[in-house]
């Protein structure tokens, strides 16, 4: 399938749902042309990663051996690190977060803020962290760094870098709802015994 026409991907997306839905969060996430298997034991991965390339052959659809990985501990998927411990910032991204210089123009300030907002569920308060920096790319604002901005970009830089991981929670416990609201935002973090 050439993937030069507007709409391939989105209709290899629709085979590839169709071909492993019955699977579908029970053990696969499929993603464009990535397949993420999940298990909880190793014997129960191998019994999935079989039901998964029985059902590629059955539909005639082959794997580029490779661009596979198997029997990861931690996967990168999707811009994140995903592993039996939950979910967090993937590894390179931290690196690059970490290396990032200072924006000097609005659009670099939107390129920092677009890759600081997909990982925003990792930081409390992010909205509130980062209102002098989205100052900067209103609509016909003028660009002027301040000790604010300065502040609140190292600060970005620093959550971002010593994230949480997410985790699942599990069935017994107490939860705490924990929010953050302004006017320009609001937040909510839900934890199982803190």
């Amino acid at each position: 399938m050439s993937f030069g026409l507007t709409n391939t991907p989105a209709i290899f997306m629709d085979l590839m749902n169709q071909v492993f839905r019955p699977y579908i969060d029970s053990f696969i996430i499929v993603f464009i042309d990535d397949i993420l298997i999940y298990s909880h034991s190793l014997e129960e991965h191998e019994q999935h990663l079989r039901v998964v390339l029985q059902t590629l052959r059955e539909k005639k659809l082959y794997a580029k051996f490779s661009k596979c990985e198997f029997w990861l501990d931690l996967v990168a998927f999707l811009g994140h690190g995903v592993s039996g411990e939950g979910i967090k910032v993937d590894p390179r991204k931290i690196e690059e977060v970490q290396s990032w210089p200072r924006p000097t123009t609005t659009t670099k300030m939107r390129s920092f803020l677009g890759l600081a907002g997909y990982y925003h569920r990792f930081v409390e308060g992010f909205a509130s962290i980062a209102t002098p920096l989205t100052r900067l790319i209103h609509y016909g604002a003028p660009f002027r760094w301040s000790d604010d901005c300065d502040v609140s970009f190292h600060k970005l830089k620093t959550a971002l870098t010593t994230t949480l991981v997410l985790v699942l929670l599990s069935g017994s416990g107490m939860y705490s709802v924990y929010y953050d609201a302004s006017r320009i935002g609001f937040c909510c973090v839900l934890l199982q015994e803190g």
